[in-house]
């Protein structure tokens, strides 16, 4: 027996009606989903950590999950776990022809054209173009809204709905601060407040885009930048046997400063 039919025969196990685990037979789709989600994002930090132990244990954990989506399938009688693997094998072929077949594509840019194609090819062909679909309505709508709102603007630009450049979205940024400001200094209703704010991240996300970054990996370095200085506080605070809550604002930001200096 190999790996990948241990993982299925384990998987198998802990769903058995009789004899498997109580809490992996409770689960369904939507229980499971939840996990799905968290393992591929504990994938990511693992790569951002370049802990290649750690990327390693999370690619079990989301291969896990794979598997257990598929058992439950085979349960109801949809596919399993090879219908999976013979879907996306068979789909990764069909959509690099410039490997598969006699097709040739000299960049990533060019095949992030032909990806697209193919895929509008495969919606028509399945009866959902995408002027009867909808160009955003084939979006999954359950996506963090970050990558939302990204791959919307992807999709916006790919008709010509787009900022001419980097320096247009900074402008854009600058009107969205400003309307913005007007409702906070006008004391408005919160939710004008909220629908501003929204405007104006949906800007930074653009900017993201233009320039080629991914606007979760450039925030997700910021939290990280964030928690490194922050934790240089406390222990700035503890050599000196004081508690953060009881330092007054000019101590934290002077603490903030040198955490900055300190490389944090």
């Amino acid at each position: 027996m190999n790996e990948c039919e241990a993982l299925l025969t384990l998987m198998q196990a802990l769903r058995n009606p009789e004899t498997g685990c109580p809490w992996d037979r409770e689960q369904d789709f939507a229980s499971i989903a939840p996990f799905t989600v968290e393992e591929a994002y504990e994938v990511a930090d693992a790569i951002h950590r370049r802990q290649p132990e750690d990327l390693c244990e999370e690619l079990g954990d989301l291969l896990f999950q794979v598997v257990f989506h598929a058992q439950m399938a085979t349960e109801q009688g949809w596919f399993d776990f090879s219908d999976v693997v013979a879907g996306i094998v068979e789909k990764m072929t069909r959509r690099h022809p410039h490997v598969f077949g006699g097709g040739s594509i000299a960049t990533s840019a060019d095949q992030s054209l032909a990806w697209e194609a193919h895929k509008a090819r495969e919606r028509e062909s399945r009866g959902q173009a995408d002027e009867v679909q909808g160009l955003l309505a084939q979006l999954p709508r359950n996506l963090p809204p970050i990558q939302l709102a990204a791959k919307m603007q992807k999709k916006a630009a790919q008709v010509g709905f787009d900022w001419p450049n980097g320096k247009a979205v900074v402008a854009k940024i600058r009107e969205e601060l400003d309307e913005l400001e007007v409702e906070v200094e006008a004391d408005a209703d919160i939710s004008l407040i909220a629908a501003e704010m929204g405007d104006l991240l949906f800007s930074c996300i653009n900017l993201c885009r233009h320039y080629g970054i991914d606007a979760e990996t450039s925030l997700r370095l910021t939290n990280h930048k964030f928690e490194r200085r922050f934790q240089h506080m406390e222990e700035q605070s503890a050599i000196r046997n004081r508690r953060l809550k009881d330092c007054s604002l000019e101590e934290l930001e002077a603490m903030w400063s040198a955490a900055k200096q300190a490389g944090g």
